[in-house]
């Protein structure tokens, strides 16, 4: 597994790092390789707490370009124009969404075109060996101690998604348990309806 550094002076190491796995290193690739897009701009897609804003803060960073976060709540001509800026001035933009259309329903046809001329960079959900990865990095976030055996545990029996991460990360937390066991999160997540897979006690 490994990561991205962004060389931004943000105070905790660990939110300066985006860890690559199967579900986006195509896209952390093909922003290595933004000389060859066929315009200057770009869209990135990802689901909620997936890490896409910070992917882009980084690709800004190094490439000297920029980015549009949360595009798709964005006045669609300011996005129009920040497009064409991007081609006359030659540097490449990123845009930042949730999804691409047509589930971002883009009304304008001009900026419909040009997200389509765009080339689409896609985050997944995250895979195997992404899960423990985020799980561990949010506990440690939430000063949550587990050992690999508990966090394998809860990555195998949580729905596979950024946000169910967080939501585990923060059950866990307000049970006041920082050393955590197996037997313990069983019970506050099941409580909590946040297994999708249940074993016997």
């Amino acid at each position: 597994m490994s990561q991205l550094r962004l060389p931004l002076g943000l105070p905790e190491a660990s939110e300066t790092e985006f860890l690559i796995g199967e579900s986006n290193v195509r896209a952390v690739n093909q922003l290595e390789r933004w000389a060859t897009w066929p315009v200057m701009a770009a869209l990135l897609v990802g689901p909620r707490k997936s890490g896409r804003s910070l992917l882009a803060r980084i690709f800004a960073a190094k490439s000297g370009g920029d980015m549009l976060d949360d595009a798709d709540r964005m006045k669609e001509a300011d996005v129009f124009h920040a497009w064409n800026r991007a081609q006359a001035d030659r540097r490449p933009l990123l845009i930042v969404a949730e999804a691409a259309p047509p589930e971002w329903a883009v009304k304008l046809p001009d900026l419909r075109s040009r997200l389509a001329a765009s080339p689409l960079l896609e985050i997944g959900p995250p895979d195997d060996q992404l899960m423990p990865q985020l799980i561990e990095r949010s506990f440690a976030r939430h000063l949550l101690h587990a050992k690999p055996d508990v966090i394998a545990w809860i990555a195998a029996r949580i729905e596979r998604s950024h946000i169910a991460i967080l939501r585990v990360a923060d059950t866990l937390e307000s049970a006041g348990v920082q050393r955590l066991s197996i037997p313990v999160v069983r019970a506050t997540l099941a409580e909590a309806c946040l297994l999708t897979v249940t074993d016997e006690p």
